[in-house]
């Protein structure tokens, strides 16, 4: 079965996954989905990720970060979809709640946070926001 939004997926796997109190999730591996991980790790939102081999594409493995047995990511959005997508130049980046959460960004560099975006003075399209 084809999947239309993966991104939108994985923010779906972890937001549900939060709710429940799982410390960790197990989803479909890719190149973006394995990025994503790795700001989320950078920026404190998650504990650790890792890469599993299947006969398939393989395996993504998130752990999820607690604080007091509450969740670090307090909310996660997807704001570019298949159906309307969402680009920004490098003056109009968006801030996540004043500089507390991330804005996810596509550009021709690769996945970067909205901070990296400002610094190296370019756009792209906004994946979605992590608070």
């Amino acid at each position: 079965m084809s999947m239309t939004d993966p991104i939108a997926d994985f923010f779906t796997r972890i937001r549900n996954a939060l709710m429940a109190g799982h410390s960790k999730l197990d989803i479909p591996c890719s190149n973006l989905k394995c990025r994503i991980s790795g700001i989320l790790k950078e920026e404190g939102f998650i504990r650790d990720f890792k890469q599993f081999k299947d006969n398939k594409q393989g395996i993504l493995r998130v752990y999820l970060k607690y604080k007091n047995e509450v969740p670090v990511i307090r909310g996660i959005k997807r704001i570019s979809k298949p159906g309307r997508r969402t680009y920004v130049s490098k003056d109009t980046i968006p801030k996540v709640l004043n500089g507390l959460g991330v804005a996810l960004v596509s550009t021709s560099r690769g996945v970067l946070t909205d901070e990296n975006c400002r610094k190296s003075g370019i756009g792209g399209e906004v994946l979605g926001f992590v608070w």
